[in-house]
């Protein structure tokens, strides 16, 4: 990811920006705040601000007037009942606000989580920039065969060239046909005088999906970690789980006794339903248990004996 001498002298205006407060703050994050993390061949995430630490979720659930008024072993355990019990609103006292680049079809699978304030680059009102996510070989992947929405065998050689040829060109001539279509140059002026060019609001419907935008996302911690549960985890498609590993490693440097009980009793944990508990139960107590009867459907069979380690 290229930054401009224009968006360097943007950070470091930013960065020499102090304000006095009263307020609780992250020396972790602090010093990450407007530093661009770099995901994917253009994109990246950046903090804008923030509110609230692990204390203010301790805060909340004991409705406190101050803070450190307990162990910090005591306030670790507090955050990892709360994780552990599914308690959702004193994680709900933290917000932070994201400066995120990512191409436009991750943004569409992105914006389905509906619990965040957004507001993106309008491409109405500004151009878009002729930068666009080409993935790395060993990225372009065949479909799945068993999954419908996943990828399979990386492809050879010959094909992920013919692929990577075709993202190019095609993205780069619907570029130009844009720029085309508006008739503009950077400063706004006509590239032709003698032609009209077209609104800004329909040129674009032309881009291709992998063009990049940006935008600032705005979430309290618990919808975030909502949105990681799912983006951060090794089923989640490759381009948006990136970010949401970038995210993860905010959210350990902002709340890091939150983010441990995130990566247990979240990321690396699994849920039972009541037949596959009892199933679990049976088998312990040496009961010799088939998929036949048990009533699980065959693929809830596997999954619960690949989560035990058993064989299906």
């Amino acid at each position: 990811m290229a930054i401009t001498d224009a968006q360097r002298l943007e950070l470091a205006e930013a960065k020499a920006g102090r304000s006095e407060t009263l307020r609780p703050t992250v020396p972790a994050l602090e010093a990450m705040l407007f530093e661009p993390i770099p995901v994917l061949d253009h994109g990246f995430v950046r903090v804008i601000d923030y509110m609230g630490d692990d204390g203010a979720v301790v805060q909340a659930a004991r409705v406190s007037y101050g803070r450190g008024t307990k162990a910090v072993t005591e306030d670790r355990g507090l955050i990892r009942y709360l994780m552990r019990h599914w308690h959702s609103t004193p994680f709900e006292m933290c917000e932070i606000k994201f400066h995120v680049k990512l191409p436009i079809f991750v943004a569409r699978q992105w914006i389905r989580h509906r619990m965040a304030n957004v507001n993106e680059y309008s491409a109405r009102y500004s151009l878009m920039d002729r930068e666009f996510y080409i993935p790395a070989p060993e990225q372009l992947a065949a479909q799945s065969v068993v999954n419908r929405q996943g990828r399979g065998a990386v492809l050879d050689g010959a094909d992920a060239a013919h692929v990577l040829d075709l993202l190019r060109r095609d993205a780069n001539q619907t570029y130009d046909h844009y720029e085309d279509m508006l008739n503009e140059a950077p400063d706004g002026t006509p590239r032709d005088p003698a032609r009209q060019g077209l609104a800004r609001e329909l040129a674009r419907m032309n881009l291709t999906l992998n063009t990049y935008t940006q935008w600032y996302w705005k979430a309290d911690l618990h919808n975030l970690l909502g949105f990681l549960r799912l983006r951060a985890d090794s089923h989640a498609q490759y381009e948006i789980r990136v970010y949401a590993e970038a995210m993860m490693g905010v959210v350990e440097a902002w709340v890091p006794a939150v983010a441990e009980a995130f990566r247990d009793y979240r990321l690396g944990a699994v849920t039972f339903s009541a037949q596959m508990l009892d199933i679990t139960r049976r088998l312990l107590a040496g009961e010799a248990v088939q998929q036949r009867g048990s009533g699980l459907s065959p693929r809830e069979w596997r999954e619960l004996m690949q989560t035990l380690g058993r064989e299906a």
